[in-house]
């Protein structure tokens, strides 16, 4: 089978696409034929040695996969040959076949095509997980968004409108603040040509945001949290940009704020009850039509490099996927 290979660390023109043969089926395991894989900016940290794990080489990069189960292991009882699946693995979904844990996939819903299932899980859990449990948005708060267009970024914006607050979306550019306009931000800040203090403070008369929702990091946070209203949540959801802030934690006196870390890959595994409840409501949203996953681009196998490029250099507006299998 045709697989995306990283055999050494290194930016995304280092990695290969070869034929390499088929793994068993591990107990406790099904075997999936991808169809789908979404792409996230943890898939360009984890090929660089960036990430908070290591695979062992080679590996593929890849988490977010929909395919069709073609073999089950030993053990498994809730899937069977030919079931439409969604999986959420960590990596490897750069390959034409995935051996995935059961435990960490679920039916694919009947009415996501198999791109937008790619696009779904990663993306809107993190971001449901940050607002509901880590800052636990209120209907009437604040809330705002740093790189509001990008992949967990405009579900952001999407899931602070459905939660009732008032959203501030900021990015890099007028076509990324369009984007995040028609998906429900009320206010908006181009913070390479704005003050976002001064205009997070301008645009909540002073008392700034309840909620700041930050996948970017870099030269951004601390005037962000600069903006935080009293007894405001912090969430650190990320680091885009490339640098991790160092900010002052007197801030956090002087406000009476909490900076809280945001991990759903660790809350799925860690508290998967939750994790499925949060699930299951996001899946409900979509049915209702309240949740339109934004589609940037899709590219086959062979240009997943090109893909990663894309993300990496910050031109993607909402998620990037790469088909596999049509």
């Amino acid at each position: 089978m045709k697989a995306i290979l990283c055999k050494q660390f290194g930016p995304p023109s280092s990695l290969t696409l070869e034929e390499i043969a088929p793994e068993p089926v591990r107990k406790g395991h099904i075997r999936i034929k991808v169809k789908a894989c979404g792409l996230n900016f943890p898939d360009t940290l984890i090929i660089q040695g960036k990430y908070q794990f290591k695979p062992p080489f080679p590996f593929s990069p890849g988490s977010d996969i929909a395919g069709v189960v073609v073999e089950v292991g030993e053990g498994v009882r809730n899937f069977k040959v030919g079931d439409e699946v969604v999986g959420m693995i960590g990596w490897g979904g750069f390959r034409e076949e995935v051996i995935a844990p059961a435990s960490q996939c679920f039916p694919k819903p009947a009415n996501m095509d198999f791109k937008l299932a790619a696009s779904f899980m990663m993306a809107y859990g993190t971001s449901y997980h940050a607002l509901k449990d880590r800052g636990r948005l209120k209907k009437g708060e604040t809330l705002l968004v740093l790189g509001a267009s990008g992949g967990v970024g405009l579900t952001a914006v999407e899931l602070g409108k459905q939660m009732g607050a008032k959203v501030i979306a900021a990015a890099s550019s007028s076509d990324k603040l369009a984007l995040c306009k028609a998906y429900g931000a009320d206010e908006l800040i181009n913070y390479r040509e704005e003050d976002l203090k001064a205009r997070v403070k301008e645009l909540t008369e002073g008392k700034g945001a309840d909620v700041i929702y930050d996948p970017v990091g870099g030269d951004y946070s601390e005037p962000a949290l600069r903006a935080i209203a009293w007894k405001g949540r912090y969430l650190v959801v990320g680091f885009a940009a490339g640098d991790i802030p160092k900010v002052p934690l007197n801030l956090a006196l002087l406000k009476g704020c909490q900076i809280v870390g945001v991990f759903w890959g660790a809350f799925a595994q860690r508290e998967s009850d939750k994790n499925m409840q949060n699930t299951m409501e996001l899946l409900q949203m979509f049915f209702e039509g309240k949740l339109k996953p934004h589609i940037h681009a899709v590219y086959p196998l062979e240009k997943a490099p090109e893909a990663l490029e894309e993300i990496m250099n910050r031109k993607v507006k909402g998620k990037i996927i790469v088909q596999i299998d049509s």
